[in-house]
């Protein structure tokens, strides 16, 4: 069996990445992804450390909310509706991120001012 060597056919390009980096395309993306994980993991570590130090050190959690639930269970039971909606959310926005990576690619691609 013949293994044919594929690297003469293909095309080499040298990409510039200090430039691609320093275009207003990819400042754009990195701006925007800070805008929106920076917040979010911010408001995600908030919320999910809140439980265990407010149950440990305050009693505001053990009162009763519903019947023989306390206000513990109820957050808790909101962290995982918490989770789930900032991964929905997430995932929405990195379709975007990657429309925006995918232009960035077309723009070296087609070898113009990125």
């Amino acid at each position: 069996m013949a293994i044919k060597d594929f690297s003469s056919q293909q095309q080499r390009v040298s990409i510039d990445y200090s430039q691609i980096v320093q275009s207003s395309s990819f400042q754009q993306l990195m701006r925007e992804k800070r805008g929106f994980i920076l917040p979010f993991s911010l408001f995600f570590l908030a919320f999910y450390f809140a439980l265990p130090i407010l149950t440990s050190y305050s009693k505001v959690l053990n009162t009763p909310a519903i019947g023989s639930i306390s206000w513990a269970w109820v957050f808790a039971f909101a962290q995982f509706i918490m989770t789930w909606t900032l991964c929905t959310i997430y995932s929405k926005r990195a379709a975007r991120f990657d429309e925006m990576v995918e232009k960035i690619r077309q723009e070296v691609k087609e070898g113009g001012n990125v």
